[in-house]
């Protein structure tokens, strides 16, 4: 005898899935290896008596297509994100800023180097020996 998929409860789903996803396509927590896992879990305890219409199997494995390719435009784009930012950083180096320093004052120099972000921190641009945050640049000149 075979266990139905039933919806009102998550726990014979979260059953059949296994483990917690590590990737998330948005706030629903699923990525695209949980949504195949369903879809299989769905196709192996149907009621072989009332099989799943072909049009909502086809419906489904377009639903997975999408997530796939909305998966691999938010790893480019955070890819992308990442190689702006970096050359953006890049570009300050030679130019002439000004900033405010952490006593409140506004300091002028030149940048010399930059050190790119990182996801748990900001691009930093050295003037006149002194890591400055990006994000204190207030003028920039050539």
């Amino acid at each position: 005898m075979t266990t139905p998929v039933t919806t009102g409860s998550a726990t014979p789903i979260a059953n059949l899935i296994g483990s917690t996803p590590t990737t998330s396509v948005g706030d629903t927590g699923m990525d695209k290896d949980t949504f195949l896992k369903l879809l299989v879990a769905q196709m192996k305890y149907q009621d072989p008596e009332k099989p799943t219409d072909s049009s909502a199997f086809i419906t489904q494995t377009a639903a997975y297509s999408q997530v796939e390719a909305l998966q691999n435009i938010s790893d480019q784009n955070t890819s992308m994100l990442a190689m702006q930012r970096a050359t953006s950083a890049g570009a300050l180096v030679g130019k002439s800023v000004s900033y405010t320093a952490a006593d409140g004052t506004t300091t002028t120099g030149t940048v010399s180097s930059v050190r790119i972000a990182t996801a748990s921190t900001e691009a930093q641009a050295t003037v006149n020996g002194v890591a400055v945050p990006v994000g204190r640049l207030t003028t920039i000149t050539a």
